[in-house]
């Protein structure tokens, strides 16, 4: 006998044996697992009297919130296929999202409803807006809606290979790509982090992390699976994080490395309120080890890094830790902590592959390309085969990340491909050179980019943020830097900036700061 593989399976077992169990916390809102799972089935219930049939998509523009985390639930009952929506974009990024995933209804919180509104002309598929809040002329009221919802929909059967749900890309170089995760995508990858990073009943999860990004690296759903309790925060600024912290004792939470430093700089009134303990899962970008350093003998939090991608549902690998590694002094186990790590148990198999697609030696040196098959590499992009076809080619998925093997058998990042400064012909790892910045006492972020040269054909250009009142010169920075890395790694230039761009879910937006360059070498 056969079940699918859904995380709809998570849902039916917690409303079974946590269901006076707190579920949510969104502000003053609380619900049980039997209130919270009873609102899904109501919303499930109601974009049924609207229409929505198995296979339609169903988009949703919202801050993390009880609402958002309820569409995870309800959309899939339906064996329709949600489309969370990086709320951060501009409406024009918005209409071409809608618009490319077909979406029949738009769900969105009302500080989006002025961006809806200037380009719902243009949303001819979209039979149906629904407000997250006093809803607009032309709107549905969402808590209407579910009240009006008296019975759950009729049970749907979903097969474990149908999409759950289409998350888009970041589009950094070229129109974002809709990757098609399974059911089957999604439980795999929550099932193996719990194998690796175990959760109880008493967990009580800060959703620091967008839900939109990768499904809030499947949390939305993990966290239901074990009747942990979701403490919602509509965005990651230090002081509410302080604050819901401590006032809602959370035990876990997921953030990139980025969120982390503005954890760490905070005001130092609230950092110094914060419990000892917290556990925190960090991934998105490769962390520095002085951040991983900083975040674990300050504040006493226990960091774990994993690694992968919106395409592998997201997770692939862990750092996970080993017997001998307990006799590690703190720099030398942060530094480890900062490598990627080995493959989840579920989630298939990772290699590092040179051009011809030979594993490279286990050598922490020879560099190669990140590449992934099994259980939790996507369907595929929607609607763009020949996308599909290049990343997943000769049967697994390229990742476009640069990476060695140690000899131990961890995976360590050193680059994305797009992103390795080619100097005088030697590789230079722009992730090196920023974690050997962060080292020093001033630098609170960084960020290398590679910069055209004349004579050296590209040379690395870092843009550096100082903490709160430090100081620090270029000439100081050079030195330093001549003191750890090899001279032609350090950066050409220095400058120095109150803030670096960045996505919605942390990562440093290295094209801007090319273009930025690019224009200041052009005047």
């Amino acid at each position: 006998m056969e079940t699918p593989l859904t995380p709809l399976e998570f849902a039916r077992r917690s409303r079974k044996l946590y269901a006076a169990r707190e579920a949510v916390v969104d502000g003053e809102r609380r619900f049980s697992y039997a209130e919270f799972l009873a609102r899904c089935d109501r919303f499930a219930g109601a974009l049924a009297q609207l229409g929505v049939r198995k296979g339609d998509r169903v988009a949703i523009i919202a801050p993390n919130g009880h609402a958002m985390l309820e569409s995870f639930y309800a959309v899939p009952q339906l064996g329709a296929i949600v489309v969370p929506i990086n709320y951060r974009l501009t409406p024009e990024d918005f209409a071409y999202l809608i618009k490319h995933s077909g979406a029949c209804v738009v769900v969105a919180h009302p500080d989006y409803f002025q961006a809806i509104a200037q380009i719902r002309r243009g949303l001819k598929r979209v039979r149906h807006f629904v407000a997250l809040g006093e809803a607009p002329a032309g709107w549905l009221d969402y808590e209407s809606l579910l009240a009006g919802a008296a019975h759950p929909p009729a049970p749907v059967t979903v097969k474990e290979s149908d999409v759950l749900a289409i998350n888009y890309t970041s589009g950094t170089t070229s129109r974002p790509k809709g990757v098609m995760i399974t059911h089957r995508n999604a439980w795999m990858n929550s099932i193996g982090f719990l194998v690796h990073h175990p959760m109880t009943g008493a967990d009580r999860y800060l959703w620091t992390l967008p839900m939109f990004h990768a499904n809030g690296w499947t949390f939305v759903w993990t966290v239901t699976a074990v009747g942990a309790v979701h403490v919602c925060l509509p965005r990651p600024d230090p002081a509410a994080v302080y604050e819901r912290i401590v006032a809602e004792r959370v035990t876990l939470l997921c953030a990139a490395p980025t969120v982390l430093i503005g954890i760490a700089n905070g005001p130092e009134e609230g950092r110094r309120r914060l419990p000892r303990g917290v556990r925190v899962i960090t991934a998105g970008a490769p962390p520095a080890a002085a951040t991983i350093g900083r975040i674990e003998s300050e504040l006493g939090w226990q960091i774990t890094h994993a690694y992968g991608l919106t395409e592998t549902s997201p997770l692939i690998t862990v750092c996970e830790l080993r017997p001998e590694h307990a006799p590690l002094q703190p720099a030398d186990l942060a530094t480890l902590k900062s490598r990627q790590g080995v493959e989840l148990i579920t989630s298939g198999e990772v290699r590092v592959v040179d051009e011809h697609g030979e594993e490279v030696p286990h050598d922490g040196a020879t560099l190669g390309e990140i590449v992934a098959r099994g259980n939790v590499v996507m369907k595929g992009y929607y609607r763009d085969a020949k996308a599909t076809e290049q990343a997943l080619r000769g049967g697994w998925f390229h990742s476009g990340d640069a990476a060695v093997v140690h000899p131990d058998g961890y995976i360590e990042i050193r680059d994305r491909f797009k992103d390795v400064i080619i100097s005088g012909g030697e590789n230079i790892s722009s992730i090196e050179v920023e974690g050997a910045l962060l080292q020093h006492p001033a630098v609170r972020e960084a960020a290398v980019v590679g910069v055209p040269d004349t004579r050296w054909g590209e040379t690395p250009h870092a843009f550096v943020v100082l903490r709160g009142e430090a100081s620090a010169t270029a000439a100081e920075l050079r030195e330093f830097l001549r003191a750890r890395l090899a001279h032609f790694k350090v950066p050409s230039e220095f400058k120095f900036v109150d803030e670096l761009p960045k996505t919605a879910t942390g990562k440093i937006q290295k094209y801007v700061l090319r273009n930025r360059r690019s224009a200041i070498s052009a005047q």
